[in-house]
């Protein structure tokens, strides 16, 4: 493609190297920006300077965070005794819109995949071992909640944390997998249908 100028063509480039965006989409965006405020599109950059050089991480729970601890941390509201652990932040942000949890999270950052060459020591395993122990009294955990993904990986890394906080004592769980409402049974693989049948609950 012939562009019409090289700083278009540069902004092409690199809006492109975002996931799921391709060059038509890039030119689309970047001649969108064209067309707007200087000060909008400048607006746009030093937000986005600001988000990649001033965000960190949660000292506790590794989640994205503006300062040294997070809102969820931060918030002594929340239920200080249930710990659910996650991949990611996009994990933490799927389950706070549901409105339906009101405990801790702790992200681990990766799961483990020998193939990709990560393991557990790779992950924030021992701060979760060291957070869980350093808690005492109406704070100390109570359940920890294993909201990995259903995948062989997921499994994996699920079942080294069950073996490392079993001998805490503590309360291990996982969330319910099965078939998603709205959906046919016909069309649900062997496993989610299986995993379904075993987990049944009681019809209220």
């Amino acid at each position: 493609m012939n562009y019409p100028s090289r700083l278009i063509e540069e902004a092409v480039a690199e809006i492109s190297r975002l996931p799921g965006i391709g060059k038509k989409t890039a030119l689309r965006l970047a001649l969108h920006l064209l067309k707007r405020d200087e000060e909008q599109t400048r607006s746009l950059s030093d937000a986005l300077v600001k988000m990649r050089t001033q965000t960190t991480y949660c000292s506790r729970c590794h989640n994205i965070a503006d300062d040294v601890v997070c809102n969820i941390c931060a918030n002594n509201k929340r239920d200080q005794t249930t710990i659910c652990v996650v991949v990611d932040t996009r994990d933490v942000l799927a389950i706070e819109s549901t409105n339906q949890y009101r405990g801790l999270y702790h992200v681990l950052g990766g799961i483990i995949s020998p193939l990709e060459g990560i393991g557990p020591s790779d992950l924030e395993i021992d701060s979760l071992m060291s957070r869980i122990g350093s808690q005492e009294g109406d704070e100390a955990v109570q359940e920890v909640i294993l909201a990995l993904s259903p995948t062989m990986e997921g499994d994996t890394t699920a079942f080294y944390l069950q073996k490392k906080l079993k001998a805490t004592g503590i309360k291990i769980s996982t969330i319910a997998r099965g078939i998603p409402i709205g959906g046919d049974l016909e069309y649900a693989d062997e496993i989610t249908l299986g995993r379904s049948i075993v987990s049944r609950v009681a019809y209220d």
